[in-house]
């Protein structure tokens, strides 16, 4: 916090394997905590968790850092939970006031977290409550109302819930900002800044992420009493990505991408694949191409509603499509398993980009593929990400869908085409997967302000201000409004009051017409 003493212990590590002999019982991890997390066959510590979980269970503002696919969300997790009252006294009442905040910058890695944590918590007790935007208010308030244990938001409808009265934050003891670097960039920083005034000065504070910038250090120092900074790494391993992630950039032709995306998506031994696109329309267009070429695919990107973004994700865990074409929105965080390949269609903006893309795949020390596919006018920006991270592609091979190194590298069926054969195409696809109706706010698709379709009854008949209101309201916009008196209308003969001149039994037929714009209101 503010006026607090600079001191960051740095502590460097080793993490020569990332499934760490360590249980979490040597680390003084609560028995209903391992218990929840032996159900789903978790048992020891990752080296981010077994190096945090000692100074985080004492009470310590920590700051982590270690590669993406690392464990990082048990690392502020078990803390987190094991600091919770979820007991009450006998005779009183359990309080329903959020006692821990983890702020996320997406909705997508919003769900996942929440879902970690009430894993974690089942046993214990703990209510978890995923606060996001796209979703309708009311079941997010009733929960609130029940009460919860952790609040898991973005920082939009947190702070929408908290102007409204119906978000208490003052009985947080801890905070964690996750993807840290990113919630503390400028876009970010006035609502994060808005949510940490709201907390009790006396409180935890973890930051944890795969990146984590000088800069950002010095600023998280702001809203934390003498953390200790952790990287999670080993001294002599200059790689920014984990060893088991195969690395291919080519440099690649606009108009041939989609040929070569087809035939790298027909990879000996390829599970579950991400396809990164630079844009919402090209994320789109791809996958909609790729459909057309027989793949079971999904897209998740910004111009989607809620419950289409959620029934892609849903659909890819459940393995009905194993081709997610997303945007950056599912780069940060996403923990899929079974991820063998990344494709980066688009050339990532920079070197940060580039390391949450990749560390899609390779996660909890599994091998992955990872392949970047160069146009001609992103070569530059290529080159200082690759001088970043130190890779070894500063000058990208040259490369077409019909390329030799594309089907050896690879391990592509050299009669594979630009489309998957009819006997491949198993999966039952995207339409297999039901939309979940989550009342969304702001839906594509609902009727502009002001304007009815009376058509379908969606809206209410004609045009203006007597229709339904923009989200599909099921009263007029004036419902218990006293009627509206009649607008009166002046007639005007270049620019002199026409009715003046009018005779007792009214004007003729063309003098009553009058020129648009003269009339007035």
């Amino acid at each position: 916090m503010e006026g607090t003493s600079p001191h960051c212990a740095a502590i460097n590590e080793s993490l020569e394997n990332p499934l760490n002999a360590t249980s979490f019982a040597d680390l003084g991890v609560a028995d209903p905590i391992r218990a929840a997390l032996a159900e789903v066959g978790i048992t020891h510590a990752f080296q981010i968790q077994e190096m945090t979980l000692p100074l985080a269970l004492d009470g310590h503002d920590v700051i982590g850092q270690a590669k993406t696919g690392t464990g990082k969300t048990l690392g502020f997790g078990i803390p987190l939970l094991q600091r919770l009252d979820v007991v009450s006294e006998p005779g009183t009442t359990r309080s329903g006031k959020p006692q821990a905040l983890v702020v996320v910058p997406t909705r997508e890695l919003c769900v996942q977290v929440a879902a970690d944590l009430s894993q974690a918590g089942s046993i214990s007790g703990a209510r978890v409550l995923a606060i996001y935007g796209g979703r309708a208010f009311e079941p997010q308030v009733d929960a609130l109302k029940k009460g919860v244990d952790v609040v898991v938001g973005t920082p939009g409808r947190l702070l929408d819930l908290s102007r409204q009265r119906l978000l208490d934050l003052s009985h947080v003891r801890t905070l964690v900002l996750d993807e840290a670097d990113e919630m503390l960039d400028m876009g970010f920083l006035p609502d994060v800044e808005s949510i940490v005034a709201q907390l009790p000065a006396q409180r935890q504070t973890m930051l944890f992420s795969a990146t984590m910038p000088t800069q950002i250090v010095s600023l998280a120092k702001r809203y934390m009493t003498r953390p200790t900074h952790i990287r999670a790494v080993n001294p002599d391993d200059d790689n920014a990505t984990v060893d088991s992630i195969e690395q291919h950039v080519w440099r690649a032709h606009a108009m041939d991408k989609v040929e070569l995306l087809a035939r790298v998506l027909q990879a000996t031994d390829r599970g579950r694949t991400i396809v990164f696109i630079r844009t919402k329309r090209t994320c789109q267009k791809v996958a909609d191409e790729l459909g057309q070429r027989g793949f079971a695919v999904a897209a998740v990107h910004g111009d989607l509603g809620q419950g289409a973004r959620e029934q892609a994700l849903r659909a890819f865990r459940s393995g009905k499509v194993d081709v997610l074409v997303a945007t950056d929105v599912a780069a940060r965080g996403i923990d899929i398993d079974d991820v063998t390949h990344v494709v980066n269609y688009s050339c990532p903006e920079d070197e940060k980009v580039y390391l949450h893309r990749v560390g899609r795949t390779g996660r909890a020390g599994k091998s992955g593929v990872a392949v970047t596919l160069v146009d001609w006018d992103d070569v530059a920006r290529w080159q200082m990400i690759n001088r970043a991270l130190g890779l070894a592609f500063f000058e990208p091979v040259e490369t077409y869908s019909t390329s030799e190194h594309v089907y050896t590298g690879l391990g592509i069926p050299h009669e594979a085409t630009g489309s998957l054969p009819a006997s491949a195409r198993t999966l039952p696809g995207l339409a297999a997967e039901e939309v979940e109706d989550l009342g969304e706010t702001g839906k594509r698709g609902s009727p502009p302000r002001g304007k009815g379709q009376g058509a379908k009854g969606q809206g209410a008949k004609g045009k203006g201000r007597g229709g339904k209101g923009r989200r599909g309201d099921s009263t007029p916009r004036d419902s218990g409004d006293k009627p509206r008196r009649k607008r009166q209308r002046r007639r005007t003969r270049g620019g002199a009051n026409a009715s003046a001149g009018a005779t007792q039994d009214g004007p003729s037929g063309s003098e009553a017409k009058t020129d648009g714009a003269n009339a007035t209101s």
